[in-house]
C-alpha cells in the first residue's frame, strides 16, 4: 500500500528552523501538485506551502519569507524548509499529494489521489 513518508519535525526554540520532508512509497511514476498544511489545537487547518509540477509555488501569508518548499522530482520527495519559528507555527503537519500515478505490482499502473500523510508535530518554544 502507498503511503506518504514525513520525516523531520520537533521541538525548536523561537528563532530557530526546521525542515520536513515527504515522499510516498512505492513505485512512483509522477506526481502532480505537493504540499504541507497543518493545524493547530482549536483552530482549522491551514494550507501552509504548495509546490506544482512545474516549480511554481504558494505560501500562506503567515509564512511568506520564512518557509521554503522544494521538491526533487527524481526522488519524488518534498521539503518544506522552516526558518524564523515562531510560536504560532506550532501544530501538526501534514504533506500531502493531490494525484500521483505509481506501479502496483499486481495491477499495473494506478492512480492516486487526494493522499495525506499521518502528520509530524512541530513545536516551537518562547
Amino acid at each position: 500500500q502507498v503511503q506518504l513518508v514525513e520525516s523531520g519535525g520537533g521541538l525548536v526554540q523561537t528563532g530557530g528552523s526546521l525542515r520536513l520532508s515527504c515522499a510516498p512509497s512505492g513505485s512512483i511514476l509522477s506526481i502532480n501538485t505537493m504540499g504541507w498544511s497543518r493545524r493547530s489545537p482549536g483552530k482549522s487547518r491551514e494550507l501552509v506551502a504548495l509546490i506544482r509540477s512545474d516549480g511554481s509555488t504558494d505560501y500562506a501569508d503567515s509564512v511568506k519569507g520564512r518557509f521554503t518548499i522544494s521538491r526533487d522530482n527524481a526522488k519524488k520527495m518534498a521539503t518544506l524548509q522552516m526558518n524564523s519559528l515562531k510560536p504560532e507555527d506550532t501544530a501538526v503537519y501534514y504533506c500531502h499529494v493531490d494525484r500521483f500515478l505509481f506501479n502496483d505490482e499486481s495491477l499495473g499502473v494506478r492512480e492516486a489521489v487526494d493522499y495525506w500523510g499521518q502528520g509530524t508535530q512541530v513545536t516551537v518554544s518562547s
